[in-house]
């Protein structure tokens, strides 16, 4: 089995020229040049053997998605396991305005990621939980074939140091730049690396 990983495109709350915020479950669209990255996305990968095409139910998953799955002449199927982290309340601040809501957790995020559990909201081993429960799915129905999935910054980091039996506190040294594709390889009960962060269509 093969597994092709995507972060989304781009949106108004990643981009580089304004400040980065909790993007967890607010529903956002892509922008212009979000869009244009899944143009990108579908045109790397239409001539490839996929199977099913699988994207978090959030828009801007599913807008990354969409021109794939037309290529492919494939339905996109709603996912809740690869739903972005839900934030809770810090859902929608900035960097600056949640290390001012509550310094000590933020410092927490960004050095001991495993030990935060957002206020209202979620922690990595509960993403981890929801997608070890969808791998066991696509294992049992796609034992030989090649399922895509589209995911989020955070969602895909989990999944990545899951695939690859890494502490959830690793996060931070794994690359996802908006429309990366990954890909990985189950052979012999373990999971291969054959690609990570790869935006080489995006030049």
């Amino acid at each position: 089995m093969q597994i092709i990983l995507i972060r989304h495109g781009q949106t108004a709350w990643n981009v580089g020229s304004g400040e980065e915020r909790f993007r967890g479950r607010t529903d956002l669209p892509l922008d212009g040049t979000g869009r244009a990255q899944a143009q990108a996305v579908a045109q790397r990968l239409r001539d490839e053997p996929i199977a099913a095409v699988y994207a978090s139910p959030l828009m801007r998953a599913r807008q990354t998605a969409a021109p794939l799955a037309a290529a492919l002449g494939l339905p996109v199927v709603d996912c809740e396991g690869l739903l972005d982290i839900n934030y809770g309340d810090w859902q929608g601040l900035t960097h600056a305005e949640a290390r001012s809501t509550d310094p000590e957790l933020y410092r927490l995020w960004r050095t001991a990621p495993c030990r935060v559990r957002f206020p209202g909201g979620e922690s990595l081993e509960d993403v981890r939980a929801r997608l070890l429960l969808l791998l066991e799915d696509l294992t049992a129905d796609y034992p030989n074939e090649t399922v895509v999935l589209v995911g989020h910054q955070i969602v895909n980091k989990v999944l990545i140091c899951t695939l690859l039996g890494l502490d959830l506190d690793r996060i931070w040294c794994i690359g996802q730049e908006t429309a990366a594709i990954n890909r990985f390889r189950l052979h012999g009960g373990l999971w291969h690396v054959l690609a990570l962060n790869d935006t080489c269509h995006l030049r």
